[in-house]
């Protein structure tokens, strides 16, 4: 399937890193998503029930990371992409997790993991 639904530049205020200083203050995170869906459904309903809910996908993400609080960009990755497959049904997708100022000479360090279906997903 070559539908998708896409969420660009989510900004997330959470504990992140592994310096003593990074567990005692918050920083932001960037996530972009790409989300495989089915989007002929809600394209021929015009119904909001048959699409994948990207405001509640977006806050659902929010949720997990700043619950999350975590050391590494990579655990971080992995743990939302597993969430996201599971609550959502989420077949395939792509995840771009990325922490900017964390190299003063780059615009933002980060990660960006690609993970197939789940059994069961749609």
């Amino acid at each position: 399937m070559a539908d998708s639904v896409l969420i660009e530049g989510l900004v997330v205020e959470t504990v992140v890193g592994v310096y003593d200083w990074e567990r005692d203050v918050t920083q932001a995170l960037v996530v972009d998503l790409e989300m495989a869906w089915d989007n002929r459904i809600p394209g021929a309903s015009d119904d909001v029930a048959d699409a994948l809910d990207y405001a509640l996908v977006s806050e659902r993400t929010a949720r997990c990371l700043k619950d999350l609080k975590p050391q590494l960009l990579e655990h971080g990755a992995e743990v939302l992409a597993k969430m996201l497959q599971v609550e959502f049904g989420v077949s395939w997708l792509r995840l771009t997790l990325r922490k900017p100022g964390a190299v003063p000479a780059a615009r933002s360090v980060g990660v960006c993991i690609e993970r197939p279906a789940l059994k069961g997903a749609r």
